[in-house]
């Protein structure tokens, strides 16, 4: 069979822009100052101060909020890691959490990812259950696993439907306004997911999406519509341990300086992104013999990182 010269020369573009794109890809990132690890605290165990998998993290000025999802509750503590209180493991059924994963705070309400009970539950800061949002299924405001959330300015909810495969847009009472994704189908091209695993909204309605184990972040705009993606060759579910490269995304989330933080489990670090998807720097966890560590971050208003360190089951503060 013959081959023209011309598909040849296709084929030999085609092969020289992967290589390209791959070493560019590969590239580090500028210099950037280093985080060293300030602080840690936790075992596992049930005991106050302990955890069994802890999964999620979310921060008011002073206090700590973790899921310690195998112990079905919310812990807190202050930032040095005194434990304070915990709450969602008590009650009926209503009130009492399954497996909390990620978390997401607004205004006076900790809004928390239940993914046994395919409902988005809401407590006050304090403690006290106030509300649930979802109950099981695949309809417009059902979930099926839901593993993060995030509420924007206005109130609106934000949710993960990891096994419906799509993100629900809700109104604060619950009610559907629209979703992104195909419900119950993966896919690898733009504006389809494989599991997505955690939502992040900014001030400008800007909808980040870790789009779990299609290995890459998906970025859409104000008006809901694909904006662009970064992670692996292409954005297009090709996982590795290269510098912007991920291995299963677990956690996102926006800093006070406005960058994107991206837990990247399966290779132990968080990455650390502007909004156009170019690494910054990035928190290696040092964890000898253990690994699936970094499964979700916080950022702190002073720039620091607090890190769920899932496999070890504590978590860690790192500084600059």
């Amino acid at each position: 069979m013959k081959i023209k010269r011309a598909t040849i020369i296709t084929i030999n573009v085609l092969i020289f822009s992967i290589m390209a794109l791959s070493a560019c890809s590969s590239t580090p990132p500028v210099k950037a100052k280093s985080y060293q690890l300030s602080n840690s605290w936790g075992q596992k165990g049930a005991k106050p101060g302990e955890f069994n998998e802890p999964t999620g993290i979310a921060l008011t000025v002073d206090e700590i909020f973790i899921s310690d999802a195998r112990n079905a509750r919310i812990q807190v503590f202050d930032y040095s890691g005194k434990f304070k209180r915990e709450f969602g493991n008590i009650g009926g059924k209503t009130e009492k959490l399954g497996r909390p994963m990620n978390l997401a705070i607004h205004e006076d309400g900790l809004y928390v990812a239940d993914y046994f009970n395919d409902q988005i539950k809401i407590y006050s800061l304090a403690g006290n259950y106030q509300r649930s949002i979802g109950n099981s299924g695949d309809g417009p405001g059902e979930f099926d696993a839901p593993v993060g959330v995030d509420v924007a300015v206005n109130g609106d909810i934000y949710v993960a439907d990891f096994y419906n495969q799509r993100i629900q847009q809700l109104k604060a009472d619950g009610g559907f306004i629209r979703q992104w994704g195909i419900t119950g189908k993966t896919g690898i091209w733009s504006g389809k997911f494989n599991y997505p695993t955690d939502v992040a909204i900014d001030d400008n309605n800007h909808l980040y999406v870790a789009d779990g184990f299609n290995d890459r972040v998906q970025v859409f705009d104000a008006q809901g519509a694909y904006s662009h993606k970064w992670g692996g060759l292409f954005g297009m579910n090709i996982s590795g341990s290269k510098p912007g490269w991920f291995t299963t995304v677990t956690a996102i989330k926006i800093g006070s300086d406005h960058n994107i933080y991206v837990a990247d489990f399966y290779n132990d670090r968080v990455q650390i992104f502007n909004t156009s998807g170019e690494l910054l720097n990035m928190i290696v966890i040092p964890s000898p013999g253990v690994q699936h560590s970094a499964i979700a971050m916080a950022v702190a208003d002073d720039g620091s990182v607090f890190v769920v360190n899932h496999a070890k089951h504590e978590i860690q503060h790192w500084r600059k």
